[in-house]
C-alpha cells in the first residue's frame, strides 16, 4: 500500500496550494511562490545553486490543495513526478494522486491544520511550502473511522485502570459470599482491593456501575458457576476492554465452549476448596502482575 511505503520516507511533505484547483496530472505554477510559509532552515536545506532543489523536493509526498472555496474545493495527497521550466518564469508540475487516500474537502483539512503545521491564511494563498510533518501518519489517524460508542452504557475516552483494583463478577446470591471472601483475601495478598458491583452505588443504573468497575480494574475474577448470563455478559465486556480475566468455576461444564480454551480454575465450595481457590487466584494474579 502506498500509504505504508511513503510513511517511512521521512516527516517532510510539500504543501502546494493553487487558486482555481489542480488539473488531473499537470499544472502551471508560479516559481516565486516556492518556500512561502516555510521555516528558513528547511528552505535552506532544500535550495541548490540556482534555486529550489526540485530533485530533493520530489522525494517527499505532497498535499495538493485548492485555495479554500475555489476549484473543486478538494485536497489530494500524491507525489510530484517532474518539474520543468515554463515561459514567463513559471514552472510546470507533473504529479500523480495517491488512489489509496480519497480526496478530502478543504474545510476538513482545516480541522487538522494544526497537525499539518498550516496557518489559516495559507488556505487562501497560492504557494508551495515545505512542512516538517509526517502527512501519512496524520491522514492515517484522521481518516481511520472511529468505532461506534456503546449506547447501553458508557466507557471513558481514555483508559484509566487502577493498578490496585480487582473486581469480582458472580451471581448476586448469598451462597457465593464465601467465594467472594476468598477472592478478597487473594487480592489482599497481592496488594489489591477487591470489589463487586453491589459494593458500590454511583449511578442510577446498576449496569453502568458494573461497566465502570470493569473499566478501572486491573484484574477481573469471574465465577462461571451456574452459567449465570449476567456474568458471561460482564466477561464479554471485560474481554472487549482488554482486561485480564481469571475464570473460576465449581465445574468445567459451567464454562461455555467458546471460553474453554482459556485458563479456568475449578474449585470446591467447602473450606478446603476455598482455601485452594484463594491460593490459585493469588498465584495467577502474581503472574499477571509480574510480581
Amino acid at each position: 500500500m502506498l500509504l505504508a511505503q511513503n510513511a517511512k520516507e521521512g516527516t517532510v511533505y510539500n504543501l502546494v496550494v493553487m487558486g482555481g484547483g489542480w488539473q488531473p496530472h499537470r499544472s502551471s505554477f508560479t516559481r516565486s511562490r516556492i518556500f512561502e510559509y516555510t521555516e528558513d532552515h528547511i528552505a535552506a536545506d532544500h535550495t541548490a545553486a540556482h534555486g529550489p532543489n526540485f530533485n530533493k523536493l520530489m522525494q517527499y509526498p505532497a498535499l495538493f490543495m485548492s485555495e479554500e472555496g475555489s476549484g473543486d474545493n478538494l485536497a489530494r495527497v500524491g507525489q510530484i513526478t517532474r518539474v520543468s521550466a515554463s515561459s514567463g518564469g513559471d514552472i510546470i508540475l507533473e504529479y500523480s494522486f495517491d488512489t489509496n487516500i480519497p480526496p478530502v474537502p478543504v474545510p476538513w483539512i482545516g480541522t487538522i491544520a494544526g497537525e499539518l503545521q498550516m496557518a489559516d491564511f495559507e488556505f487562501n494563498r497560492t504557494h508551495w511550502a515545505l512542512k516538517d510533518v509526517d502527512i501519512y501518519r496524520v491522514f492515517l489517524r484522521a481518516l481511520t473511522p472511529l468505532r461506534n460508542r456503546p449506547t447501553v452504557f458508557t466507557v471513558s475516552e481514555a483508559t484509566a485502570i487502577d493498578a490496585s483494583q480487582m473486581s469480582a463478577m458472580m451471581p448476586f446470591d448469598a451462597g457465593f459470599t464465601p467465594v467472594y471472601e476468598a477472592i478478597q483475601r487473594a487480592g489482599a495478598s497481592v496488594g489489591m482491593t477487591v470489589n463487586r458491583a453491589d459494593d458500590i452505588w454511583i449511578h442510577h443504573q446498576i449496569m453502568q456501575d458494573i461497566v465502570s468497575l470493569i473499566d478501572r480494574s486491573r484484574i477481573i475474577v469471574a465465577d462461571c458457576t451456574g452459567k449465570n448470563p449476567n456474568v458471561f455478559y460482564e466477561v464479554g465486556i471485560a474481554h472487549a476492554l482488554g482486561r485480564e480475566v481469571i475464570l473460576i468455576t465449581q465445574h468445567i461444564d459451567y464454562v461455555p465452549f467458546d471460553l474453554r480454551h482459556l485458563r479456568v480454575i475449578t474449585y470446591y465450595p467447602n473450606a478446603e476448596g476455598l482455601q485452594a481457590l484463594e491460593m490459585a487466584i493469588r498465584d495467577r494474579s502474581r503472574t499477571l502482575l509480574s510480581i
